[in-house]
């Protein structure tokens, strides 16, 4: 190749880099989707079929894409949705970005306090919050009548417990002791977790484990995904959405936000609403099903890693 030509293939490459680092970092970051999807389970009642769950993970208010004004447009989208109940995943607030300015947790709890649903919004936290003062976040969430919940459980409406467990960083995360809180015996058992890596310790009682943490990867790109996925599992908990394991059922969220910098490349941000049914002849397909690995110890190793009312 002659100097001419390595020259132009080199400023077409370098042109190639930027229009991609500044698509990652400008556009895909905000191009959040509420996304309807059914799941069909085989622990779940009739007598519940067709109920819808929205599921938030990881805001990382603070970030620049989420500031108080995307708050608020992101509850308006998903009361539009009209849910049955609205769970939060974990990580709503990050006192630690790159580019971004810090909200205060009551100002995020303030703006999540306008979300609306029959059977309630309950919430467990993540590492994020526990990082930036996990007390004082689930002080804020519950002043807005969100219910906080950490190795315990709470009735959800007729026929329905939801259970949340620690975070398995800055906390420990034991889901035996959280479905031991649930008091009907009968009830249909949903477990709220912000880290997948909790899964394999998950008993059967769960009719669904729903868990973030993971970004959907957040550079879900080959070579470079595995540096951005907080999980000891590699990419067995980040790249899929819907995980079966020895029967088992895991509802992965892409989350919202942002950790670290504010770059989302192949991960695009995600709310799902989800509708459950019971498990008949059209059923649902997981991306993933295999059989487990054996559990984790009961705690993960250390990893790196407020909208006033209308």
């Amino acid at each position: 190749m002659h100097a001419r030509g390595r020259i132009a293939a080199a400023a077409t490459a370098a042109a190639a880099a930027l229009a991609t680092a500044a698509y990652a970092t400008l556009v895909e970051p905000r191009r959040l989707r509420v996304r309807r999807r059914t799941l069909r389970l085989p622990n779940w009642p009739r007598a519940l079929d067709g109920l819808t769950v929205a599921v938030i993970a990881d805001l990382h208010a603070g970030a620049p894409q989420i500031d108080e004004s995307a708050l608020r447009k992101l509850v308006a989208r998903v009361n539009e949705t009209r849910p049955d109940l609205v769970v939060l995943l974990g990580d709503h607030v990050d006192d630690d970005h790159h580019l971004g300015d810090e909200i205060p947790p009551e100002r995020v709890a303030a703006c999540l306090g306008h979300l609306e649903a029959p059977r309630g919004v309950v919430a467990v936290l993540g590492n994020h919050d526990w990082l930036a003062g996990g007390h004082r976040v689930a002080d804020a969430l519950r002043a807005n009548h969100i219910t906080v919940l950490e190795n315990d459980a709470t009735r959800a409406g007729p026929g329905l417990s939801v259970a949340g467990v620690g975070d398995a960083t800055e906390r420990v995360a034991d889901p035996h002791r959280a479905l031991e809180a649930i008091q009907d015996p009968d009830a249909a058992v949903l477990l709220l977790t912000h880290d997948p890596d909790v899964f394999p310790r998950v008993p059967t009682r769960p009719a669904l484990t729903l868990a973030g943490h993971t970004h959907g990867g957040q550079i879900d790109i080959p070579g470079a995904r595995r540096a951005w996925i907080p999980s000891r599992f590699g990419a067995r908990y980040a790249t899929r959405t819907h995980v079966v394991e020895d029967g088992r059922h895991l509802l992965l969220s892409p989350g919202v936000g942002t950790s670290g910098w504010p770059v989302r490349l192949a991960a695009r941000p995600e709310i799902p609403i989800v509708t459950l049914r019971p498990a008949g002849t059209l059923q649902s397909r997981p991306w993933i099903s295999r059989s487990s690995s054996p559990a984790p110890p009961d705690r993960c190793p250390a990893r790196g890693e407020a909208c006033p009312r209308p």
